[in-house]
Parts: structure tokens; C-alpha cells; sequence
């Protein structure tokens, strides 16, 4: 009885998470063209490098010094900013539906990077789940227009999100095969610290062009929600559902995602998408409902 309860709390907060996620979809969109995604993303990161430092203190875990091999932040640190700011770069332009569905297609690029840099193999099922999820997210990303999938007529802002979910789905593989034994809530932090370090250097042009004082309230209130909410909320989300549940199913409600943004967009009093990619979405919960039956349990 009580793993049962423990399994429906894993569930529970995996739903929180995608709900969360799908915020910085809507919200980013909203704020994408008001700051330059380089200068967005390193402030969030700093904020969020205190709210997690904060966090990993209070468990009596935040570390002191370097840790060991650097380098390896280096490439996490990169690979985690990278996605963020190509995110808020590609949302300038790309509706948030269309860019949640981007996002849908990260466990089948996830899938692909750690089997060819860790050798990871799926089950037969999850195979299948993948390729109807990556439909239904084609399906959306091209507006169901089949000339513009055959021709692939992408567009620009997905475009430009989608290679932001490749540095994402290698920051994955590498996060396990970097990893040194570290507790997750210190690896977070390092992330955080070397992300923010050269996001800030990367970005100082775009920092110091920015007039920060006279940002739209709006712009502020997307850099704590992605800092505290999106960052540290979901990363403790996941964590917790992790120890309840299989991976697989974890992965899964990734598939959520555009159907929370359709709801926030209509919330937010946002133009709703063509009927004609509602199809599409089926087909991630279609995906969602096959790896929650996936034969791990």
C-alpha cells in the first residue's frame, strides 16, 4: 500500500513538472523579444546559482572550492546554457505550441545520444512510443501541413529550438557520464556556477547593452519563474519522482507538455492553434500512455 501511494506521489509530481515546464513556453514567448536571450539566461543563472546554493546549505551539502576536474562543468555548464538560450532564441519567432513540440522529440535525441555514447538500449516498446511521439510532435511542428514536412519547410524559430534539444539531450548522456559520484543537489550547483560564469562572459556585449533598469516588469517576473520555479521546482520535482518510479516513466510526461501549453496559451487569453494540429497532440499522449505501460513498474 504504501509503495503504491509512493508510486501515485512519483506520478503526481511528474505532472507538477511538465505543468512547470510548459510555463517557460508560454511565458518566454511573451519576453523573448525584449532582452536578448544571452543576457535573460545569465542573470537566471546566477539567480538561480544563489537559489540552489541556498538549497544544497540548507542540506549541509554546498560545497567549497573547485570541484574535481573542472572541465567537465565546463561542458555541462555549456551544454545546459546553450539550450536555454537557444530556447528564448528560437521562441522569438516560434509559436510556444510549436516549440513544445520541439521539445517532445528530446527523449527520442536522448535516446539516440546515449546509445551512441553510452551504449544504451530501449525496449521494444519504448522504440514504438518514441516514434509515435516524434509524429505527433512533426505532426504539430509542421502544422500538419504534409508539403511543408515531404519539403521540410521548417521554420526559423524551431529550427533554432531544435538544436537547443540536441546541447540538451547531450547534457543528459554526459551528465551521467561525467558523473563522479557527486549527490545531484552539488552537481546542480556547479552546473549553475560554470553556466553562469560563461553565459555572463560570453554575454557581457549583450549585458552591457542591456538597459536593465527600464525592462518590463514582465521580463523580471520570467527570470525568477525560470531561476526558481522552472529551475530549482522542477529539478526537485524530478529528482523525487526519480526515486518513486521508473525512468521511462519520468521521461514520459515530457509528453505533456504541449497540451499544458494549449491550456496556458487559452488561460493567458493567447490565440488558439489550428484545429488541424490538435492530431498531433493526441499522438504524444498516445506516446505518454505507452511508456507509463512500459514493462518496468
Amino acid at each position: 500500500m504504501r509503495d503504491r501511494r509512493e508510486q501515485l506521489l512519483g506520478h503526481a509530481a511528474m505532472l507538477a513538472f511538465s505543468a512547470l515546464v510548459a510555463g517557460s513556453f508560454s511565458l518566454g514567448a511573451m519576453v523573448a523579444n525584449d532582452i536578448a536571450p544571452i543576457a535573460l539566461n545569465a542573470a537566471r543563472f546566477v539567480l538561480g546559482t544563489f537559489v540552489v546554493g541556498a538549497l544544497a546549505a540548507a542540506a549541509g551539502k554546498l560545497p567549497r572550492g573547485l570541484p574535481e576536474a573542472p572541465w567537465r562543468y565546463l561542458v555541462l555548464g555549456g551544454l545546459f546554457g546553450s539550450y536555454f538560450v537557444l530556447m528564448f532564441e528560437g521562441l522569438k519567432t516560434a509559436p510556444p505550441v510549436s516549440a513544445a513540440a520541439v521539445f517532445t522529440l528530446m527523449p527520442i535525441v536522448t535516446a539516440l545520444a546515449g546509445w551512441l555514447i553510452l551504449r544504451q538500449f530501449v525496449t521494444a516498446r519504448m522504440a514504438l512510443a518514441l516514434a509515435v511521439g516524434a509524429a505527433g510532435a512533426l505532426w504539430v511542428i509542421f502544422r500538419a501541413d504534409l508539403s511543408a514536412l515531404v519539403n521540410f519547410h521548417l521554420g526559423r524559430g524551431e529550427a533554432i529550438y531544435f538544436v537547443g534539444c540536441v546541447a540538451h539531450a547531450l547534457y543528459t548522456v554526459f551528465l551521467r557520464k561525467l558523473n563522479r559520484g557527486e549527490p545531484g543537489i552539488v552537481v546542480v550547483f556547479y552546473v549553475m556556477v560554470f553556466g553562469a560564469v560563461m553565459l555572463s562572459s560570453l554575454g557581457a556585449p549583450a549585458i552591457a547593452a542591456t538597459e536593465w533598469s527600464a525592462l518590463p516588469s514582465m521580463v523580471w517576473f520570467v527570470i525568477g519563474y525560470t531561476a526558481i520555479v522552472s529551475g530549482a521546482g522542477t529539478f526537485w520535482l524530478l529528482q523525487y519522482a526519480a526515486q518513486r518510479i521508473p525512468g521511462a516513466k519520468v521521461m514520459a510526461y515530457n509528453y505533456l507538455t504541449p497540451s499544458w501549453v494549449i491550456l496556458l496559451e487559452l488561460a493567458l487569453g493567447h490565440e488558439m492553434p489550428p484545429a488541424l494540429v490538435f492530431p498531433g497532440i493526441a499522438l504524444t499522449v498516445v506516446a505518454l500512455v505507452m511508456l507509463l505501460k512500459d514493462e518496468g513498474h
